[in-house]
């Protein structure tokens, strides 16, 4: 019985832990016709970020710099909801 409430209690730490990162994190969403690809640099670590027409992805959850295909760039510092259409970024 000890071990079902331990393995229940990690569980809800790690559901807990894996929903507060989400709500600090920055929130991308393509609303253009076309794929794009992004550059991510967060913590010294550069991404590439590929997104198709229509797709969303949650990122920088503890802050970020972005860099559009247009070549502009972005800071973030978590919660934001980015939208991108034709090349252009709207930050909400």
């Amino acid at each position: 019985m000890t071990k079902r409430v331990l393995a229940l209690l990690l569980s809800l730490v790690a559901v807990s832990l894996t929903t507060a990162w989400q709500a600090y994190a920055a929130s991308v969403t393509n609303k253009g016709d076309t794929a794009i690809v992004l550059t991510i640099v967060e913590g010294g670590n550069r991404v590439d970020l590929a997104l198709d027409a229509g797709a969303s992805d949650t990122i920088c959850p503890t802050g970020c710099f972005i860099t559009l295909s247009n070549g502009d760039r972005l800071g973030l510092e978590g919660g934001e909801t980015i939208e991108i259409k034709n090349g252009a970024a709207t930050i909400k």
